[in-house]
């Protein structure tokens, strides 16, 4: 199978159910925003962090794919059968965040992205998901899309928040709080 079809190069793609749309259609940019938050995910899960950091982050990576997969079908057309989010995959990233934030610092301020390389990873990413998650929402008002996609990727943005805190904790790197000129 070639990676080329050539069928892209007069600006239009299609949707999994077949209908062409441009390139820059709503539902375009929001699998591929989500694209792009799992390529944030890898380079996170390739930094130097714990096994059941990388664990965690492969099993986003897969329901990142399965979002993918529901954004690009056209809700009126696709006969194919795609894989489905479950509430139990917003549930593990809610008990992540509760079992990482049984150990941090409560939070007085806002703080800095950064700390160490890993950590800035996981605030872009978090970036990234917010923006897909503001796409999705955007989506959402002029087409179907599944209510769980738009919670897993508000849960996600948390998670990657979170994250970045406990791997600065785990390396004894406190936060950098934000303290506003006034």
């Amino acid at each position: 199978m070639k990676i080329y079809t050539k069928t892209g190069d007069k600006g239009y793609t299609s949707l999994i159910g077949g209908v062409r749309v441009p390139k820059y259609h709503l539902r375009i940019e929001a699998y591929g925003t989500v694209d792009e938050l799992n390529s944030y995910i890898g380079l996170i899960r390739d930094s130097e962090i714990l096994e059941s950091y990388r664990e965690i982050l492969k099993e986003i990576q897969d329901r990142l794919f399965t979002i993918g997969s529901v954004l690009a079908s056209d809700p009126e057309k696709a006969k194919m059968k795609v894989p489905d989010l479950q509430l139990s995959d917003i549930e593990l990233l809610e008990r992540e965040m509760d079992r990482m934030n049984n150990f941090l610092p409560e939070l007085k301020h806002f703080i800095l992205p950064g700390g160490m390389v890993s950590a800035s990873h996981c605030h872009i990413a978090r970036c990234v998901c917010r923006r897909a998650e503001r796409i999705a929402v955007h989506l959402s008002e002029e087409s179907f899309v599944d209510e769980k996609v738009i919670i897993y990727l508000n849960r996600l943005s948390d998670y990657l928040f979170v994250l970045a805190r406990k791997l600065c904790y785990d390396d004894g790197i406190d936060d950098i709080v934000w303290i506003p000129r006034l």
